[in-house]
């Protein structure tokens, strides 16, 4: 149970992690464009945006950090020049995923540690 638990844990971690990577990725070679919120779902928010070059661009993965937007909004973004698939709203950074991320841990560790306790205790009975 407590093996769940810290793989878990490791991978909200790494999921931080990769926020800051692609963080640093874009503004290693960032581009910027207005971009049109093209569809919203549950697992993504589809953009559309023209690169420097002229090219319109679809990112098919959508954007990072795409809260509160809504198809037809206009809205500014920042996308990896040599990689235009890699794009977030402008202003906006990893550190949006410490709160979802760290707030569920804290819920698995708030719900494991107790219920492991629990049956170590009745194990000792």
């Amino acid at each position: 149970m407590l093996i769940t638990g810290l793989l878990l844990s490791v991978m909200g971690f790494s999921i931080i992690g990769a926020c800051f990577i692609n963080d640093r990725t874009i503004v290693e070679s960032r581009g910027q464009a207005v971009a049109e919120v093209v569809d919203t779902s549950l697992t993504r928010t589809v953009v559309r945006f023209n690169t420097e070059d002229g090219r319109v661009y679809i990112p098919p993965n959508g954007v990072l950090y795409p809260t509160d937007l809504q198809a037809g909004q206009l809205v500014r973004v920042e996308y990896d020049s040599r990689n235009p698939d890699l794009v977030r709203v402008a202003g906006r950074t990893a550190v949006i995923s410490l709160l979802p991320v760290l707030s569920a841990l804290a819920v698995l560790w708030a719900v494991l540690l107790p219920t492991y306790w629990l049956l170590r205790r009745s194990d000792r009975d």
